[in-house]
C-alpha cells in the first residue's frame, strides 16, 4: 500500500488472523515469534492486516502500532473478565469495557497500515468489513469513510459478538445508516480471502506478487462442561454447533483460497492438538491453560519457521 510519498512495495504482504475467542492466545504465540523474526512492530512489515473476532482485536492493535507483548498483557488482563461471564449481557458489557479502555476514541484514520475488521450484517446476512484506507475500497470511492465513520472499538466489538453468546451490536455509520452486526466468524472466521481480494482487486497487485501469512487459533479437544454450561445448552440447544460452524467456515475458506489463488504464496499456521489435556474452547479463562496455548503457538511457528522466512525474507522490497 502506498502511503503519502512512500514508494509502493513490489509485493503486498498480508497478515490474516482467524477468530476463536480466548484461543487467540495461540495466535499471539505465533506472532511473538514472527515479530522477533522480522525485528520490529508488525505494522511495518505487512501492508494489510485482516482479522475476525479475536483476530480483529489483535489485528487492529497491531495496525495501531502495538507490539505483540503489549497485546498479550491486555489479553491476560481482559480475556478472563470477558469469558468468565455466564451470560451474553455480562460478556458484552465486559467486552465494551475492554474496548473503551484500550481503544479510547481511536478511529480507522489512526491506523498505520491497511486494516480490515470483518463483521456480519445480521438482518441481510452479508459481510461488512471495516477498512482503514480508501485504497482498499472496491467501489463507492466517493463516499468512502474509514471504518464507515465508526470507532475501532465499535467495529471490534461487533466483530467479536458471537450471538447468542454475546448481544448483537447496533452501530450508526457516518452515512446515517443503522446496522445490526454480529461476529465476523459467521461469514469468514478465516478472513484470508478478503485480504487477498483487497490486494488483487483494490490495490491491483498480481496474485504472484502477494504474500500471505494466515494464522488460526489451533484445534483442540472439547473440554468437559460445567453444570451451568450444560443447563445453558439445554435452554439454547443451538450453542453446541457454534464451534463446529466456525471450524467448517475456517476450513472451507482455506480450501477456496488454495483453489482460487494458487499463485498467492501462503503459509497457513493452525495446528491440531489431540491430547486430552489440551482440551479448551473459545470461553477458556484459566490463565494457566491460556499460557499453554501461547506456548503451543510459538512451537507451531518453529515447525514452519523456514517456510515463513522464505515467505517474508526471501526478497528485498
Amino acid at each position: 500500500m502506498q502511503v503519502d510519498n512512500v514508494p509502493r512495495p513490489a509485493t503486498c504482504r498480508i497478515l490474516s488472523l482467524d477468530g476463536g475467542g480466548a484461543k487467540g492466545f495461540y495466535t499471539l504465540g505465533v506472532l511473538r515469534e514472527v515479530e522477533g523474526l522480522l525485528g520490529g512492530p508488525l505494522y511495518k512489515h505487512f501492508d494489510l492486516i485482516f482479522g475476525t473476532s479475536t483476530g480483529s482485536i489483535i489485528a487492529s492493535l497491531l495496525a495501531l502500532g502495538y507490539e505483540v507483548e503489549a497485546i498479550h498483557k491486555l489479553y491476560c488482563e481482559h480475556v478472563p473478565k470477558v469469558m468468565s461471564k455466564r451470560f451474553a449481557k455480562g460478556r458484552s458489557a465486559a467486552l465494551k469495557e475492554l474496548g473503551d479502555e484500550v481503544y479510547l476514541k481511536k478511529t480507522f484514520e489512526d491506523v498505520k497500515t491497511g486494516l480490515g475488521v470483518v463483521t456480519t450484517k445480521w438482518q441481510i446476512e452479508t459481510p461488512m468489513i471495516f477498512k482503514g484506507s480508501v485504497a482498499q475500497a472496491h467501489g463507492r470511492v466517493g463516499t468512502f469513510k474509514p471504518g464507515f465513520g465508526c470507532t475501532i472499538s465499535e467495529a471490534v466489538q461487533a466483530s467479536c459478538s458471537a450471538y447468542p453468546y454475546f448481544k448483537r451490536q447496533v452501530l450508526h455509520t457516518a452515512m446515517g445508516d443503522q446496522v445490526e452486526l454480529v461476529d465476523g466468524g459467521y461469514c469468514a472466521n478465516n478472513p484470508t480471502l478478503y485480504g487477498i481480494a483487497d490486494a488483487v482487486a483494490a490495490l491491483k497487485y498480481a496474485p504472484k506478487d502477494c504474500r500471505v501469512l494466515s494464522i488460526g487459533c489451533g484445534n483442540y479437544p472439547k473440554p468437559k462442561e460445567e453444570w451451568y454450561k450444560r443447563l445453558y445448552r439445554r435452554v439454547l440447544p443451538t450453542l453446541p454447533i457454534l464451534d463446529k460452524t466456525m471450524a467448517i467456515n475456517v476450513a472451507s475458506m482455506e480450501q477456496l483460497r488454495s483453489i482460487l489463488f494458487k499463485d498467492v504464496q501462503t503459509v497457513r499456521i493452525n495446528e491440531t492438538f489431540e491430547r486430552p489435556e489440551m482440551a479448551t474452547d473459545l470461553f477458556e479463562h484459566n490463565l494457566k491453560k491460556l499460557n499453554e496455548l501461547r506456548q503451543r503457538g510459538a512451537e507451531s511457528f518453529a515447525k514452519r519457521e523456514d517456510d515463513i522466512k522464505k515467505l517474508l525474507l526471501s526478497e528485498v522490497n
